[in-house]
């Protein structure tokens, strides 16, 4: 038996307004999915740096330059550091969409062996190694201890240390590290100045010490470690501060790299 076209025609035309609504619904609720899911990448993204001149500030522009030409658009905000742009990324409806952030600088840490943030921030990856180095006056080793140079963090107790700006990084961390080392916080003189009025002090005597994280590369850091008087302290322990704390990683800095003779 054959069936003809025209017979057909009716039975298709049925099926065809039978199925239409459900094609219709299937296609809105796609529609409706993507919308809200927003699986696409976004086109204009703000990334918060760091203070102009300084590392953060200069990788993002590097990474600008990058995603500029994959089509996306990096506005770029500087901030006092680390810390700030922890606090604009937990900022509710805050316009900050990435951020640089320093290992041990976040005043909230997930508690330890826990992978989620209770603000859903989530980290992208480890970028490099940023030391931190504290440098100390051989003078206030004499006077303050009675002895040519500073062994460990407890020996603190009556320094006047700078340990940066608010909003920077370094302060959070070194109030987790002088906890660990069961130091009152109100026996140390804790300085808040941005790293270069920091050094101008420790050079003029106004402290004791100055703490800041940098690359080994950095002008601070390469005048300090040749600048007579001045000491750069040695983290005998830190093997233990990287086990006790699992956003610190042990790095040596070998005899000769920053002067053979």
């Amino acid at each position: 038996m054959r069936l003809r076209l025209g017979d057909s025609l009716p039975a298709l035309r049925e099926l065809a307004l039978t199925a239409t609504p459900f094609v219709v619904l299937a296609a809105a609720l796609l529609a409706l999915a993507y919308l809200v899911l927003d699986p696409a990448p976004p086109r204009q993204v703000t990334l918060a740096t760091g203070q102009d001149q300084g590392a953060y500030a200069e990788f993002g522009r590097r990474y600008a330059q990058i995603l500029k030409e994959n089509g996306i658009t990096v506005h770029l905000k500087a901030t006092a550091g680390a810390a700030e742009n922890i606090a604009l990324l937990r900022a509710p409806g805050g316009d900050v969409d990435i951020a640089f952030v320093q290992g041990g600088a976040d005043p909230e840490p997930t508690p330890r062996g826990g992978d989620d943030d209770p603000d859903g921030l989530v980290s992208l990856g480890s970028l490099f190694y940023e030391p931190v180095w504290l440098f100390y006056r051989e003078d206030s080793a004499e006077r303050l201890l009675k002895a040519p140079e500073l062994t460990g963090l407890a020996q603190l107790a009556g320094w006047r240390v700078n340990i940066g700006a608010p909003g920077s990084g370094v302060p959070n961390l070194m109030a987790r590290l002088i906890g660990a080392n069961q130091l009152d916080p109100s026996a140390v003189t804790l300085l808040r100045d941005p790293q270069t009025p920091a050094v101008v002090k420790l050079l003029d005597g106004s402290a004791d010490a100055v703490v800041f994280a940098s690359a080994p590369e950095a002008l601070m850091v390469q005048m300090l470690l040749q600048t007579p008087g001045v000491r750069l302290f040695d983290f005998a322990q830190s093997e233990a501060y990287a086990r006790r704390f699992p956003f610190l990683s042990a790095v040596t800095l070998p005899r000769g790299v920053v002067d053979l003779a």
